[in-house]
């Protein structure tokens, strides 16, 4: 085979091999001529165009670029400064009326001498790439607008206890943006002692694989206390990695209102002190524990004298006045742990805990001299108002609160019995 043959068959297997590497190859020279096209590119530029077709035309004659003069500027900065230029290129082929994108290496081509005589590029068909990554983009911006536009706060941490997601609601009970969060661990956005107890409960999930629901307390950055619904789930992703992904709804006012009912049910509304159910509810497990312990407890049962004839005379206004009056009267002479209740139309009872018999006698006495002494500053000045006390204490006998009640009530009638403004004990 002589010399030329070899060429010649050398040359064909280097454009067989340049057909089938999968990129456009092409050279071009110093005028943006083409001096060589492989199969993609001619496919390219129009069916059924062959190399002849082309060697010698340039690129524009095929393709449409408008008056971006971005692709003309990069084959001259490589033909005329010898740089060698990577970057994504947007072509409209004539052929198919189709916009595709590429990415391009485009560097000089020299002679043996070294001078630079045209241009060799090689570029990849990323259309579908770019299509993909623009769907993902969109459906990211989606989910982005919908997260960060519902009144909860939305976040991801990994198994490192590292966060990898947060929207702005997130970012906002930390005051930080959500670069500032999205990286972070739990423990350097919150109290050691938080992150902590947060993490618990994420080990838990993350060993489990079970979703988590439940009420959380949390600080915010200004230092006032928020309560959360907070619904956490584990997830996979295709890449290995292993998240919880967190809900969490801001029920501070709901909390508040709940609070607010739970002490409506438990507070009288005229005096502003426990209501019977709630005397009841704590008289029994008070009774309970001096039982277990073997503490002392004393029990005073008190009524207003004649408070029938005081509203009867001087209405129903003056007699809510009277009941205020009397229970702000008494409650200045407990000790914190003594429980105060109104536990009927003028009746109360006082519960003391630890306290034999004389101590709760020396109480019960000191409050009926105070309101026997005591004038009601309303719009009756010269109302006085006077109250009968029962006193009893836990004995050995008692087997449940209630027997503990019927003597103070016994004790109480008897006062009432002895003429009123009296005090009676009853053991």
């Amino acid at each position: 085979m002589s010399t030329a043959e070899s060429n010649s068959n050398g040359t064909i297997a280097y454009r067989q091999l340049l057909d089938t590497v999968g990129s456009f190859v092409y050279t071009t020279d110093l005028q943006g001529r083409y001096t060589y096209a492989n199969q993609l590119v001619l496919n390219l530029l129009g069916n059924g165009l062959t190399l002849d077709d082309v060697l010698g035309k340039m690129f524009t004659d095929f393709v449409d670029i408008g008056e971006d003069d971005t692709l003309r500027e990069t084959d001259w900065r490589v033909i005329r400064n010898g740089e060698t230029i990577a970057r994504e290129e947007d072509n409209y082929i004539h052929a198919t009326g189709e916009t595709h994108t590429y990415w391009s290496i485009k560097k000089p081509l020299r002679n043996e001498s070294g001078a630079i005589v045209g241009l060799i590029g090689i570029s990849h068909d990323i259309t579908e790439k770019k299509r993909l990554e623009n769907k993902v983009r969109q459906q990211n911006e989606l989910l982005d607008a919908v997260l960060n536009n519902i009144e909860a706060v939305v976040y991801m941490k990994d198994a490192n206890r590292r966060f990898i997601y947060a929207n702005k609601h997130m970012a906002n009970l930390f005051g930080k943006s959500v670069d500032e969060i999205v990286g972070r661990l739990d423990s350097e956005l919150m109290p050691q002692d938080v992150a902590d107890a947060f993490w618990e409960k994420d080990i838990q999930i993350f060993a489990t694989g079970q979703r988590y629901a439940g009420e959380e307390s949390l600080v915010d950055a200004e230092g006032r206390m928020h309560h959360y619904w907070s619904i956490v789930v584990p997830w996979s992703g295709f890449n290995g990695i292993h998240a919880n992904v967190g809900l969490i709804t801001d029920i501070t006012e709901l909390h508040a209102l709940k609070e607010k009912l739970q002490h409506q049910a438990l507070t009288d509304s005229l005096t502003g002190i426990a209501n019977r159910r709630s005397f009841f509810e704590h008289a029994e497990q008070e009774f309970a524990r001096s039982r277990r312990h073997g503490h002392a407890l004393a029990l005073v049962a008190l009524d207003i004298d004649h408070f029938k004839q005081i509203n009867d005379r001087y209405g129903h206004p003056v007699g809510d006045s009277v009941l205020q009056h009397f229970a702000a009267c008494c409650q200045k002479q407990l000790r914190e742990g003594d429980f105060f209740a109104r536990t009927g139309g003028e009746e109360f009872c006082i519960l003391l805990p630890e306290t034999n018999i004389h101590a709760a006698l020396e109480i019960a006495e000191r409050m009926r001299e105070v309101t026997s002494c005591h004038c009601l500053e309303t719009m009756q000045p010269s109302l006085h108002i006077s109250a009968s006390f029962g006193v009893t204490c836990l004995n050995e006998m008692d087997t449940g609160f209630d027997t503990l009640f019927s003597r103070a009530d016994r004790a109480l009638y008897a006062a009432k019995e002895k003429g009123r403004d009296q005090t009676v004990t009853l053991t």
